[in-house]
């Protein structure tokens, strides 16, 4: 049905940079039908929210063309609600998704926050709601305006696994055009149709048929091929130079055979290809913790958690020694993130940390990280120890190169900021690791890789995740449910 539908948007020989050095998209051209539903992949910092902003002509091409379908409309779930609309009621932040003024608003919030399974109040302030509830209130937020193009960027972060559960059954039924940014690959695969794959390093997009794994399959099958080819082309382009050496070494006629192998030898090595670098992955690394850890790093006796949109005290009893990890659960709204904050703040009223614990806390919307900084900036504040050298080879293990690590963290995506974010815990070598949602933006290649460091990290760690996978790869000693 979709392929017999009509095309909705093209884009022709599409290039965009941002300012002078920074080029995103470079000729790229592919066309998306009316009722299909795309998967964007690619690289962290590769540009696929750029393309969003492409598309809902918030941004404009450098060069090429945009096209959309006449009276074409187009509804974005970014990732993050902006910081100007945290302290909006949620009747005005649904009323803020319209460009006219709209009267009969409460019903349509109400129907499109049962679609997303939230229950809120409509004089409730967007700041005061969980990271899980926010997803939903950005889902919502496009699903209100009932637009022609759904565009979701990163839709499950945050959410709990009946969240996740929720939107993927929804999408699966959902009849209207849909482009998705997500690194969940078990999500994508359940109503993928296609895929759009932006390479990082020659900036271009292939357009691919076929569900998530079975796309996955195809270029992991052409990266074996393209790799293959080289290695053949290598070789024979080898053996023709070392033949030419030896012909032009006789002189005479056999100077003109040693030139047409030398030419030979140059036609094979412009014919491989550039084999895409786009599985890189960040290296092993290790959080060390805080020297001469001694006795109980945390203790909790009570916290409050959120019931029915009230406040209640839990009593609780958890201690955390050198080498524990505790596991935080709950659902989506109950207080995980709000503990956790009031833990790295040292605010929480129920808990006692030890005087002198350094604590490492990775918030899961990256507010600890000064957005005016840059990169460099910011690692170097974490650590008087190391040298420049020695931050930068940090750094480039975490795939941040020279140039990101001149960019301000503002100007980073979502993912890059969550690699900053954990090169920032390898510097600060902390007692006590507080960790919130840390699967979140972060391409899911790496993620063995991150939960190896935390598996083995030797302080004391407290941990949110709803990512069920990442969390089976870590070891963790004891489990607070805080809905218990």
């Amino acid at each position: 049905m979709v392929q017999n539908s009509e095309t909705i948007i093209r884009f022709e020989d599409v290039s965009f940079e941002y300012g002078h050095n920074k080029p995103i998209l470079a000729e790229v051209s592919f066309s998306l039908r009316r009722g299909s539903k795309t998967t964007i992949m690619g690289q962290n910092g590769a540009g696929k929210s750029t393309i969003f902003q492409l598309i809902a002509g918030t941004l404009k091409p450098e060069s090429g063309s945009v096209i959309t379908a006449p009276e074409l409309t187009i509804a974005i779930s970014r990732q993050v609600i902006p910081r100007d609309q945290l302290d909006l009621s949620v009747r005005e932040f649904f009323l803020a998704c319209f460009k006219e003024k709209i009267y009969d608003i409460d019903p349509r919030i109400d129907a499109v926050l049962e679609i997303v399974n939230l229950a809120a109040p409509h004089d409730r302030i967007v700041r005061s709601f969980s990271g899980g509830q926010q997803a939903r209130l950005l889902l919502a937020s496009a699903l209100i305006q009932d637009a022609d193009v759904l565009l979701l960027d990163e839709p499950t972060n945050n959410l709990d696994k009946a969240g996740i559960d929720h939107l993927r059954q929804f999408l699966i039924q959902y009849s209207k055009t849909c482009i998705v940014i997500s690194h969940d690959a078990n999500f994508l695969n359940a109503f993928t149709q296609g895929v759009l794959y932006l390479d990082i390093y020659t900036r271009k997009i292939e357009q691919y048929q076929g569900n998530y794994f079975n796309v996955v399959t195809q270029i992991t099958a052409r990266i074996e091929k393209e790799n293959s080819k080289n290695a053949r082309l290598a070789k024979e382009a080898l053996e023709n130079k070392e033949k030419a050496n030896f012909f032009a070494m006789k002189g005479g006629r056999l100077r003109l055979l040693a030139k047409r192998m030398r030419e030979k030898a140059e036609e094979m090595e412009e014919e491989q290809v550039d084999v895409r670098k786009e599985d890189r992955t960040i290296r092993p690394f290790q959080i060390q913790a805080q020297p001469d850890l001694i006795g109980e790093i945390v203790g909790i006796t009570s916290l409050s958690i959120i019931k029915d949109h009230k406040p209640k005290t839990k009593k609780v009893d958890i201690s955390l020694n050198k080498n524990q990890h505790l596991l935080l659960s709950g659902p989506n709204g109950i207080g995980k993130s709000t503990l956790l904050e009031s833990l790295a703040t040292g605010t929480a009223k129920g808990a006692i940390i030890q005087p002198g614990i350094k604590i490492g806390y990775y918030r899961q919307d990256f507010s600890t990280l000064n957005f005016e900084d840059t990169v460099y900036a910011a690692l170097a504040s974490a650590t008087r120890e190391l040298d420049e050298e020695e931050i930068r080879s940090v750094a480039a293990g975490f795939l941040i190169n020279a140039e990101v690590i001149r960019t301000k963290i503002g100007n980073l995506s979502e993912g890059q900021k969550g690699l900053v974010a954990f090169a920032l815990l390898v510097l600060q070598k902390p007692g006590l690791l507080i960790l919130d949602e840390p699967t979140n933006h972060i391409n899911f290649r790496h993620l063995p890789i991150i939960a190896k460091a935390l598996d083995t990290y030797q302080g004391a760690m407290i941990l949110v995740s709803h990512a069920s996978e990442f969390v089976k790869q870590i070891r963790i000693d004891k489990v607070l449910d805080l809905d218990a």
